[in-house]
């Protein structure tokens, strides 16, 4: 399919359907989607929701992914991200629509002539309720350790998998919250007891939570900064980037599901419950609301039952 199109005098502000293409960034997208939505009669509930879902997989993906790179893998992965790493209950009626709306997207850029197929169409609903996500044991956190202290950078020890790993482990932040964080978010006026303050979002309003951080993993970090010296934020690579390296990881220790920072992050909320941390404390800690956690609670009871009864086994 050829890209050569009349295009508007902004390029990256296309002003029709017949404006798009391949290589249009998502966010560009988004108010034609509106309009024709509105043409086909949608209410405007359906055209709050379908664009508030197009807002969650811009935030996963990032909103200037062009929209000719979306793959039915990178779709699969956004939906497991909503159910199981967003750290927000994703209820099957929310999980449903949302499969609607990127089924609909993605019918929609392929008709117009966009995009030279439809990845959303393969992607299946699902009944019944969400698998639980899976955690890391133990053992398998001592084995992705000593994977991660034994990763190299050319000659040297590279200090960046394992600051990374135990980072996201002790604190059960999000992937778009790590790469945010700045030297200057991580207060180390006392020594015994530094905090990372973490930036994140909750309804539409900024919020700010503070995390204690492990002393040691200071010790690490300022070994990394020095290897790395990065200039704003203290990763100086993609979110992408830091993925592959939890997978690096995950890889070298034999573990046999893809490690990713959803792992992580339940792996930490677990492991926080059952050294019986007080319930409010883990639920500030992953900056999720009363009624969030209610759901989330639940399956990290969940969680540790069958953690639990595995070991039993052994």
């Amino acid at each position: 399919m050829s890209d050569v199109r009349q295009l508007p005098l902004f390029q990256n502000q296309p002003t029709s359907p017949a404006d798009l293409n391949r290589h249009t960034e998502l966010r560009h997208t988004i108010a034609l989607f509106q309009q024709n939505l509105v043409k086909e009669g949608k209410s405007q509930h359906t055209v709050n929701a379908f664009t508030s879902d197009l807002q969650l997989l811009a935030e996963h993906t990032g909103d200037d992914t062009p929209v000719g790179k979306y793959t039915t893998t990178i779709l699969n992965d956004f939906l497991d991200w909503l159910e199981n790493g967003r750290g927000v209950p994703c209820s099957r009626k929310s999980y449903a629509r949302r499969v609607t709306t990127l089924k609909v997207y993605f019918k929609w850029l392929y008709t117009v002539g966009a995009i030279p197929h439809d990845p959303a169409k393969p992607v299946l609903q699902r009944s019944g309720p969400a698998p639980l996500a899976t955690v890391l044991s133990p053992s398998e956190i001592h084995d992705a350790l000593l994977a991660a202290r034994q990763m190299r950078k050319g000659e040297e020890i590279d200090t960046r998998p394992e600051m990374l790993f135990r980072l996201i482990l002790d604190t059960g932040i999000k992937k778009s919250e790590a790469v945010a964080i700045t030297p200057k978010d991580i207060d180390r006026s006392n020594p015994r007891a530094p905090i990372l303050t973490v930036k994140h979002k909750a309804r539409n309003v900024y919020k700010e939570r503070r995390i204690q951080l492990d002393p040691d993993w200071v010790m690490l970090f300022d070994h990394y900064m020095i290897q790395y010296a990065p200039q704003n934020t203290i990763f100086n690579c993609t979110a992408r980037n830091l993925e592959y390296i939890l997978t690096d990881i995950g890889e070298a220790a034999g573990i046999p599901t893809k490690l990713s920072f959803e792992m992580m992050r339940w792996t930490c909320a677990v492991r926080d419950t059952r050294n019986e941390l007080d319930d409010e404390f883990v639920r500030e800690k992953l900056g999720l609301s009363p009624i969030s956690w209610q759901e989330t609670r639940a399956k990290i009871k969940k969680l540790i039952d069958r953690q639990v009864a595995e070991e039993a086994r052994v």
